[in-house]
Formats: C-alpha cells, structure tokens, sequence
C-alpha cells in the first residue's frame, strides 16, 4: 500500500519551480503561546494597553519569528517529510506586520539547485519564499539553502 504525504525529492525541485503552500490563520492563542514558549517579553506583544496607548503599532502583532515559524510548518507539511535532510542557513528580510486573525501562505521559487560534493545522493535547493497576507501583502521574504534526498538514494 503506497503511503502518502512524503515530501519532495531533490529532482522534484528544478529551478523556476514555482508553489505556494495551504493557508493559515494566525490566533491570539498562537501569539500568547509563542511569546510565552520563548520568554518574548517585549512590550508590543504582552502588553495591550501599551499597544493601545503609546504604540505606533496597534493591534494584536504577531512577532515575525513566529510568522517565519508558521511558514515553516507550512512548508514541512508538504515539502520535506522524509526528503529534508538539513537546513544550511538563510537570508530573511521583513517586509509588512502580520495581526491575529490574518491568514498566511508561502509562495516558493526554486532560485538554485545542485548535487551535494560532500554527500552522494543529496541536493542542495535553495527557494526565495514570500510569506503572504490574505490581501496580498508579503510579510516577510527569506531564502532557505536545504539539503534534499535524492529520489534515487
């Protein structure tokens, strides 16, 4: 019996591939158990009535690491069970705030693809992935390098 929902493998990924992953909706629930796992004790995320009075921010803020991890999860889901190997190192820049209750996808490119040197049967992809808000506004980009199994390992 075939077994479904492994990820993809190294020559599944040619460069100019392009896909976006399912949605999600950022809580409050994830905001507070988030700051709270990471002892994130800064005052935009804990403290309401500083957002309400002095904040330039206003609104429940959900910390860019934590739209960066959601994106993540996003992506294991459905690109890397059993095929990612390793996380190598990434850029990230942050582009717009996300809130409780915006709703978040990853729009992927493959920007570079390559056999591992060192490790037979791997890859090396790296992907440009915008993390994008239901209105179309990115959060954040970043560049992950990832090492991939090969399908013929």
């Amino acid at each position: 019996m075939k077994t479904l929902g492994y990820g993809l493998y190294f020559e599944d990924l040619p460069i100019g591939l392009q896909f976006k992953t399912l949605r999600r909706t950022i809580q409050d629930a994830d905001i507070c158990a988030f700051c709270n796992v990471i002892h994130m004790t800064e005052s935009l995320f804990t403290d309401m009535e500083f957002v309400r009075n002095d904040s330039d921010i206003k609104g429940r803020l959900a910390p860019g690491a934590l739209s960066y991890c959601i994106a993540e999860g996003l992506l294991a889901q459905s690109t890397m069970q059993h095929t990612g190997y390793a996380f190598l190192g990434m850029e990230l820049k942050m582009e717009n705030p996300a809130f409780a209750g915006d709703t978040i996808h990853v729009e992927c490119e493959v920007i570079e693809a390559r056999l591992s040197n060192s490790r037979p049967g791997r890859g090396l992809v790296r992907t440009r992935n915008n993390v994008v808000k239901q209105d179309g506004q990115v959060v954040l980009t970043y560049t992950p390098l990832r090492m991939v199994k090969c399908r013929s390992d």
